[in-house]
Parts: C-alpha cells; structure tokens; sequence
C-alpha cells in the first residue's frame, strides 16, 4: 500500500513538472505564427491562463499525493554500517549519511559507465592515423603528449596576444600538464586540462561562478556550452598539428563572446527553448540553437 501511494506521488510529480516545462516552453517561444495575427496577444495570453490553471490543478494533485505519505520508519538499510548511526561520537555520527551519499554516487557512476561503454562500442571512429589493414606501417607520428613545458607556455602566451577580451592564465598545481583558466569577456570563464598539448577535459561556468574541474555550472546554457566544448575538442584534435589544434579551439571558444547577443543563424530569435544560441559551427563560427544546427 505504501508503495503504491509512492507511485501516485511521484506519478503526479512527473506531470507537475511536466506542465510547468510546457508553460515556460510556451512563454520561451513567445508569439507564434498559429496564434494568427488578429488578436494573438489575447491568444497568446489565454493560452498561458489555461495552462497556469492545468499547473494550479497538478499541484493540489501532488500536495494531495504527498499527504497521504507515511514518514519513513528510519534511515536507509545497510547492513552493519546502520550501527554507525549510533555513534555518540560527534565527529562520526556524520560517517552514515556520508556513506549513504557514496553508495548513490557509486550506483551513478556504474549506470553512467554501463551507458559509456555501449556507446563507445559502437563508435568505430578512433584516434589514430595508422591503417590496419595495410601492411606497411606508417611513420611513426609526432606525439602531443610529450611536449615541453615551455613549447606549451609560448603557445598559450601566442594565442593571448590574439584577443584582447579573453585571459588565458595557465597553472601546473599537480603535474607538468598545465591547467588553463580562461574569462571571456564578462560572459564566462572556462577551465581546460592539458596532456601535453593534447585538450583532455573542458568545463565552462558562467562569469560569476568558482571555477573547478569537477563540477557543472548551476546554469543549463554553461552546461550546454560544455557539451559542445567536448564536441570542439575532438572534432579539433589533430596529433599531426597540435598547435594548430590548439588554436583552433580557441578561437572557436572565443565565438561565444555574443552567446547573450547574436541571434540564431537560422531562425532569427535569440531565445529558443528558454536558451541562447549555445552552438558555434566549427567551419563559420555561426550561431545555431541546438534545435536549429541541423
């Protein structure tokens, strides 16, 4: 029975949640063509009264819902490690839902690789200039892990003199690798590792956030923006011309100095979905909302 209430509860929850998308979706996409044009104003706003009254009955559902919940009788079962609750001790009476945190984080992680590795698998595209099925090996290339420290440092030093609304300021706090911390004008700041001159990692935040190689951006469009960050940094990679390479991802990188200013290439509007054109085209440098770069 308990259960079953839990599934009414999270049932009406999912389309709470679900009509709420739909009222900010409509409020996003603003004054459509099937609105008409006599009287699309007054459409347009009983539209959105019908669907904030759809919202208004959702929600008496969820608080319905959730009122005829029981409390849990306790913490989470685990085993032998429940005893840790019962610590007097201050220091370790935390040690509980710490581990409860890790063992989700853990199960996270498992999922998320599961999926890594059906998608991998059949990805047949690899990082290598060296054909299989010839049998007269290549030339061994270049790499562009093993690059001096110094040959790195004079290229980043190159590419800051190229503009002067984004700071590059590069770091080595645990290897010889260097961790690059960059701002974009007052739009964002971005962090990338290094492997040589090889682009390992990226994560973009927006200009007032703390910036880490860890976690994401409390924003959807800097999350966004890192997406298509990671798409940039293989789609660039090149172990013949890393320098090149290097140069290529910022100044693709460098495009997003207008990501709240220019509208989509392709449909003219600068919000879409409730997000700015987040996509940059690696040949033009165009700006595309991800529904429109097709």
């Amino acid at each position: 029975m308990e259960l079953h209430q839990l599934n009414v509860a999270l049932g009406a929850l999912q389309v709470l949640r679900s009509n709420v998308s739909q009222v900010f979706e409509s409020l996003g996409n603003g004054l459509r063509s099937d609105h008409g044009e006599d009287l699309k104003e007054s459409k347009f706003i009983i539209e959105l009264q019908d669907l904030l009254s759809t919202v208004n009955v959702n929600l008496r559902d969820v608080e319905q819902a959730v009122s005829n919940l029981q409390s849990p009788p306790g913490a989470f079962s685990l085993g032998n490690t429940t005893y840790l609750s019962q610590e007097t001790t201050q220091e370790r009476q935390a040690l509980y839902s710490q581990l409860v945190n890790s063992y989700k984080w853990t199960d996270k992680i498992h999922d998320y690789s599961n999926l890594a590795v059906s998608l991998l698998s059949q990805n047949s595209l690899k990082r290598s200039y060296t054909s299989s099925g010839s049998a007269k090996r290549r030339r061994t290339q270049t790499s562009s892990h093993n690059v001096l420290p110094e040959a790195v440092d004079n290229l980043i030093v190159s590419i800051d003199r190229l503009y002067s609304d984004m700071s590059i300021t590069p770091s080595r706090p645990f290897t010889t690798n260097a961790i690059l911390q960059i701002t974009l004008g007052r739009v964002l700041k971005a962090v990338i590792s290094l492997k040589g001159l090889m682009i390992e990692w990226v994560f973009v935040k927006g200009f007032n956030e703390i910036l880490d190689l860890w976690t994401e951006s409390r924003h959807r469009v800097f999350r966004k923006v890192t997406e298509n960050a990671h798409a940039a940094m293989l789609h660039f990679y090149s172990p013949t011309l890393p320098e090149l390479a290097v140069k290529s991802f910022m100044t693709w990188l460098h495009s997003y100095i207008n990501l709240f200013n220019e509208p989509c290439k392709r449909c003219g509007s600068h919000i879409h979905a409730n997000l700015p054109p987040t996509w940059r085209d690696f040949r033009t440098l165009e700006a595309f909302h991800e529904e429109c770069k097709h």
